[in-house]
């Protein structure tokens, strides 16, 4: 199994970048597929680590084809590899993501990307209800040096039914609760990369563990499962 990610993944994608069609694509299709293999792979010895201290319930490898149907870009390829790692359901919340892209455009992400309207609505009132141990996570000093902050979509102002001068009005403006780390094709190929991205998902797991205590308990703090 490999325990790397493979240099010619990287060199693929830069061509394809430049060879962003199907002719291209199908001459070079066998040449792919070897590499898909060597990465997925990868993926799945990240998936063996991370497996050490977190339920990975799946690992899922997204295509290379993209869906143009609704979209302006009518290119037919996309020119990263990307994959996510679920965490067990219900009775863990949140997932990994690993984007792996030339010209140092490769980074991982962890949290919460489209919680639906009830889970946005119980994580707000938890933020409104007490604001200091979700502060205390993020600003932990081995966290905040891995992850920094919250990146992602937030309200300009209060959500409706929030007091929009709250303390912590930052928090509950947020929609979305992703943290990301990028990284260089130079760190991507180093021997230690899959160790070191299973270092810093294994770092954030106090933030999982917060976020899947709201999301399985009441206001009243009884559970919900």
């Amino acid at each position: 199994m490999n325990h790397f990610i493979p240099k010619d993944l990287l060199t693929f994608f830069t061509k394809l970048e430049k060879n962003n069609n199907r002719d291209w694509f199908n001459e070079h299709k066998p040449e792919f597929k070897a590499i898909e293999t060597k990465a997925k792979s990868a993926y799945n010895y990240l998936g063996e680590l991370m497996s050490a201290h977190d339920q990975i319930e799946k690992i899922k490898i997204f295509r290379v084809y993209r869906d143009v149907r609704f979209s302006k870009n009518k290119r037919p390829y996309k020119t990263h590899f990307a994959g996510s790692f679920a965490r067990k359901k219900p009775e863990l919340r949140g997932g990994y993501y690993l984007h792996i892209q030339p010209n140092n455009e490769s980074f991982i992400a962890v949290g919460f990307w489209d919680p639906n309207k009830e889970d946005l609505l119980r994580i707000r009132k938890e933020f409104e209800m007490d604001d200091s141990e979700i502060r205390a996570i993020l600003n932990e000093k081995t966290f905040k040096a891995t992850w920094g902050n919250f990146t992602g979509n937030e309200l300009k102002t209060a959500p409706k039914g929030f007091d929009k001068s709250h303390p912590a009005i930052d928090l509950i403006r947020k929609k979305q609760f992703i943290f990301v780390k990028k990284y260089t094709d130079k760190a991507v190929l180093s021997e230690s990369f899959l160790q070191e991205v299973n270092q810093s998902f294994k770092d954030v797991r106090p933030f999982l563990d917060y976020m899947t205590d709201v999301l399985t308990t009441n206001l009243n703090g009884e559970s919900m499962l």
